[in-house]
């Protein structure tokens, strides 16, 4: 029995060790398929279309693509449709009736939701396939024909997006953390080395003052963004008194923790490809007309630009009341509390729980989405103002910081569980033992 023990730990530390090594070789996969493009395209021509535009529409959907826009490679549209068809099916959960009763029949109705959420996929990223290769066909940068580019280029697109979506739910189950995330989160390190490369490039072209500026800005917006992701309004919950044998015990108080951004990197990330989409279609199809309506709806939707962001701002600021909603419900938690016999000091059990429960959610939601809006527009209005000549995002920063402080705590509970199993399996034995 005492050479059990220690292979038990070990055994533990062995199933972690196997999480992560089956998550870096996700992530591996996942960036060897970024650079593997799609038939039919001169990659050299593709490159500089890319290059001659700036970059001020597209940066952000490459940006989440890991580059694999810019090469035009079978990750080209990344896991959008995917994270769009997700929201689309929580919002008609809430709305259609037959989705809701799913939602309420547990894991069984989650399995029937999540296949609609598959279908719901394919059929956004048919649509995405079908408008990035017409958008591609157009620029004259296609070396095969019509059809067969379309054909090809359709099927390699939205191959290439369920892929990283199975390859996201992979990652949930038999690795660490939210594979979705992780996903996303590997596309922006990915692109960090060029970022840097630029700023190194612009020092030495004189201006050193800048490059300190960015670095020490994004060092404090950082330092912000890890302190508000960790701050929590606590709200007490106290037990009723229960009987035990012929004494009367009181159980201790508690505490329910609510996080100040409850709707997480949702909000920024869904507000960046509704804003996009309609940006990109004004850029399509004005720039045969530099003098039209369109270009110059383009012009006003450019990153920096006062109608953008406010357009921004409102947009993160709907969804995280959207997004909050969806995912917390006052008045099923308040009636968890009252079956489990727990209350709120100074709150009546049940309809009074359920508003005071609301109006702490709504007051940490206001709060939440102004915190949201200003790490991602700060560097919108900075890059504008001190004419950085490329592209500053805050929403990445905030996927970045939020996505690796989940990821560390994943691996904290993960650690902490294998250790309270194993304590109580050692407990176990020595009871046995001793009989």
């Amino acid at each position: 029995m005492a050479n059990q023990q220690p292979s038990t730990g070990l055994s533990k530390f062995g199933d972690l060790k196997n999480r992560l090594l089956f998550l870096l070789g996700a992530l591996i996969v996942f960036r060897i398929g970024s650079h593997i493009p799609v038939p039919g395209v001169d990659g050299a021509a593709l490159a500089k279309l890319y290059e001659s535009s700036g970059g001020g529409v597209l940066n952000m959907l490459n940006m989440f693509s890991g580059g694999s826009l810019q090469r035009f490679s079978i990750f080209a549209i990344g896991i959008m449709p995917y994270i769009s068809a997700s929201i689309i099916l929580q919002l008609a959960s809430e709305i259609i009736p037959s989705l809701k009763a799913l939602k309420k029949e547990g894991e069984s109705g989650r399995r029937v939701i999540t296949k609609y959420t598959r279908y719901g996929t394919v059929i956004l990223a048919t649509l995405q396939s079908f408008g990035a290769a017409a958008f591609v066909y157009q620029q004259g940068v296609v070396v095969a024909s019509q059809y067969e580019f379309y054909l090809s280029t359709i099927v390699c697109l939205v191959t290439g997006t369920m892929f990283l979506m199975w390859l996201g739910e992979q990652i949930t189950e038999r690795g660490l953390g939210n594979g979705i995330s992780l996903i996303i989160t590997a596309g922006i390190v990915a692109g960090m080395p060029s970022g840097i490369g630029r700023l190194l490039n612009l020092g030495s072209q004189g201006s050193f003052l800048m490059p300190i500026a960015i670095l020490v800005g994004a060092l404090l917006l950082t330092y912000f963004v890890v302190y508000i992701e960790s701050a929590q309004r606590k709200v007490p919950i106290q037990y009723a008194k229960r009987q035990m044998g012929n004494r009367i015990m009181q159980a201790p108080a508690s505490f329910m923790p609510f996080k100040l951004n409850m709707a997480g990197v949702i909000p920024p990330i869904f507000a960046s490809s509704i804003i996009l989409f309609p940006t990109t279609l004004l850029s399509w199809f004005g720039g045969s007309n530099q003098d039209g309506v369109l270009q110059k709806l383009a012009g006003y939707l450019q990153h920096g630009q006062p109608v953008f962001v406010l357009l921004y701002a409102a947009t993160i600021i709907f969804f995280c009341y959207f997004y909050t909603a969806l995912v917390f419900s006052p008045r099923e938690m308040a009636e968890n509390l009252k079956k489990s016999g727990a209350f709120v000091p100074g709150i009546r059990p049940g309809e009074q729980t359920s508003r005071y429960l609301e109006k702490v959610v709504l007051r940490l939601t206001f709060w939440g989405a102004i915190y949201i809006a200003v790490v991602c527009l700060i560097p919108e209005v900075l890059t504008s103002a001190m004419n950085v000549p490329f592209y500053l995002g805050g929403t990445s920063l905030l996927i970045l910081v939020v996505v690796t402080m989940d990821f560390r705590t994943q691996i904290a509970s993960y650690m902490m569980s294998s250790q309270y199993d194993h304590l109580m399996k050692r407990s176990n034995m020595k009871s046995l033992s001793r009989r």
